[in-house]
Parts: C-alpha cells; structure tokens; sequence
C-alpha cells in the first residue's frame, strides 16, 4: 500500500519538475543564481536525479549507478532536454525499485547510515519524497525570480 502511493507522489512531483523546467522561458536562465541563492535550478534538478538514483537505484535496487554528487552541484549548461530525459530515468528507477519493495523491506533497517543512524526502509523513501518537493519547490521560486 504504502509503495503505491510513493510511486504515485514520486511520479506527481517529477513530472511536475519536467513541466517546471520546461517552464523557464530562456534555456540558458536554468543556470542563473540570483542574489545570494548558491544553487541554480538547473544543478538542484541534477541534484534531485542523482540523488534518487543513487539511494533508490544503487542502494535499494542495486543498479549499478556511480553518483558524482560535486558535479550535480558544479556542472552547468546541461541541456533542458539532456535533464529531462535523465528526470525520465529517475522515475523509472523509482518506480522500479519501490514495485520490488514489500512491506518486510519496509520495515528493514536501510543499507547505510545516512544521518549518522539508523532508520528503515520505510522512513528514509519518504524522507526522499518530501526532499524532492522541497527543491521543487526552490525551482518553483527560482524560475519566477529570473
């Protein structure tokens, strides 16, 4: 139950990012950081793909996937079409990798500590979730700031 509704906010929020990106009436504006904003939506959109492919594909659904979580932060002028094509991955990934978990994986301790302590399955994919609204939700407000 609860792995069908995480696959149906994951997939809610990023196609919601694609529909933001494509939003951004100049390509090159992605890249902007206004003021004191120290990240563009453009690498926070990376950000958000690297990250739920690295903890949903690599470490729950063991893909495979290398993260380089520098360059999410430090690369620029990737593509709009190069991003949403790798947010298409992403979801596939999630989705994926949330078809395969039950309830008993759910409940198991995640493979690694990320906070420093342990926590399930369960809490860390919805923590995910609620990470990736979060950054929308900066996209969101960059977009209308530039």
């Amino acid at each position: 139950m609860l792995t069908t509704i995480l696959i149906d906010l994951f997939e809610r929020d990023l196609n919601k990012l694609k529909e933001e990106l494509s939003l951004f009436e100049n390509e090159s504006d992605m890249w902007l950081k206004p003021g004191r904003v120290p990240n563009s939506a453009g690498n926070l959109a990376l950000h958000l793909c690297g990250n739920l492919q690295h903890f949903f594909g690599t470490v729950l659904g063991d893909s495979g996937y290398v993260r380089d979580r520098d360059s999410e932060f430090t690369r620029t002028n990737v593509s709009r079409a190069e991003i949403l094509n790798e947010i298409d991955t992403t979801l596939a990934v999630v989705k994926q990798t949330l078809q395969t978990l039950t309830e008993e994986d759910l409940a198991a301790t995640y493979p690694i500590e990320v906070f420093g302590k342990p926590m399930t399955n369960g809490w860390f994919v919805v923590h995910l979730a609620t990470h990736l609204s979060w950054h929308y939700g900066q996209i969101y407000y960059l977009r209308r700031i530039v």
